[in-house]
Formats: structure tokens, sequence, C-alpha cells
């Protein structure tokens, strides 16, 4: 029944990012190159801290700078809570930018995150459901050089990551990996005005666990962002293909 479910579920999602085609699309290659740390204070408690140096062109050219950071409070072996802040930096690329200024904007992000795991025989699942409150910049006077106005939208996020070891029964040290996931993004709020639907990412993965402190994964990564404006009365999205590598460590 399990298998069912997250079968549909992709197949699902699948179908959502392949039926719009009435809409502009905008198409760029990007790299996100992202670092995660986790430092353990006791067996309940551990702060969290990560980075995300996001590309365009693969390398060559800003997408987003993410620096996040939280607390982390272990419920039991199956489910973490998290809460913490987020500043983010928006630069504009492709086509056709987030924002009609065409300009770079800052965001500064709270957040709440429900992690819970679970196993099917040595097949890993994760579930996230996250809860954001974003205070995000814009300009509304083209000639000047920052922010003179910050909109608040709320956010909720859910991904599902499956996870199997190759090669052994579990992830166990020096083990390589296969994982796939997927992210939905929907807005909610008086501020929201044209799309709910926010973005979705999608990625499939190769990762090695060194020992229970390091492990590293990269792979191929999807993300499809609707704009929260049109073009000539056109919904326009993204459709930005490329690399992801992700380095995690816990102390």
């Amino acid at each position: 029944m399990k298998r069912t479910i997250i079968l549909f579920y992709f197949v699902g999602i699948a179908t959502t990012l392949t039926s719009q085609n009435t809409r502009i699309n905008d198409f760029n290659s990007i790299g996100w190159y992202n670092l995660f740390m986790t430092k353990k204070i006791n067996d309940k408690w551990s702060i969290h801290l990560e980075y995300q140096w996001r590309r365009t062109n693969f390398i060559t050219d800003w997408q987003q700078s993410l620096l996040r950071t939280g607390i982390n409070y272990k419920v039991n072996q199956k489910l973490l809570l998290r809460v913490g802040y987020g500043w983010i930096e928006t630069f504009p690329y492709g086509n056709i930018p987030l924002q009609a200024a065409g300009k770079v904007f800052t965001e500064h992000r709270a957040f709440q995150a429900l992690l819970l795991n679970d196993n099917l025989n040595s097949l890993e699942i994760q579930h996230r459901l996250m809860l954001e409150q974003r205070w995000t910049g814009r300009y509304l006077k083209p000639n000047i050089t920052s922010e003179d106005d910050f909109v608040f939208v709320n956010r909720m996020r859910y991904m599902l990551r499956l996870q199997i070891p190759l090669g052994k029964k579990q992830l166990e040290d020096q083990t390589f990996y296969a994982a796939i996931y997927d992210e939905i993004f929907i807005q909610f709020g008086e501020n929201v005005q044209e799309n709910i639907f926010d973005q979705n990412r999608l990625s499939g993965l190769i990762g090695y666990r060194a020992n229970k402190y390091f492990k590293l994964e990269a792979g191929y990564l999807y993300q499809a962002v609707l704009l929260g404006r049109e073009i000539k009365g056109n919904n326009v999205v993204q459709k930005n293909n490329g690399l992801i590598i992700n380095a995690y460590l816990n102390f």
C-alpha cells in the first residue's frame, strides 16, 4: 500500500509539471552547492546550520545565496522538530527575473519544520513538513538601489524523500546509496497575488556515507518556479535543470 501511494505521488507531480503548456517558459541551467552541519548538544538538542550557494549557468552566475540556522529537538528515533531563521539574497537571472525591478532582493525568513523518518525493509522514507514566514524585499520606486518595502507571505512545504543503500541491506559506514525526493511549495495569506502554487523541486542523487560524521551526495535537480506576476496576461514558469551537490557534517 505504501509503495502504491508513493508511486501515485510522483506520477501526479510529473503530470502537473508537464501539463502547463500555455504558460511562458523560462529555461535555465543551475548548479546548487550545499553544506549542512549539525552540532549535537545532548541526546535531545542539537544546532543546525546550512549554506546553499545557488548558481545559474551551472556555476558562473548568481541565482541565490541562502544561509539558514536552527535548533533541533529530537522527540524520538523517528521524529525531529526544528525552528530557525533564514537569510536569503536572490539575484536577477534568466530571461524573466522573479521581480519586475530586475534587482537583487533580500528575504528574511522564520521557519518551523517537522521531520519524520520511517523504514520499509531497506528503503528509508523521510517526510518533511515546513512552515515559513517570509518577509521579501521589493522596490516601489524605479531609481532606488535598495528595497524600500518588505512583503509578508506564508508558505507551506512538503518533501518526500526515498533512500536505499546500494549493495547492502542497510546504510552504514563506507556505503553508497541512491535517493530521490520531491518537494512542493504552497503560498497562502492575503498578500499572495498571483499563484498559490509557488514551486516544485525534484531530484535524483547518488551518495556516499563515509562514517557517522560525513556523507556526500550529488545528482540531478529540476526546479519549477511560478512567478508571482504575469507577462502580457500570461503566467510565467521557470524550468531550471542542473546539478546539485550536498555535503553533510555531523559533530
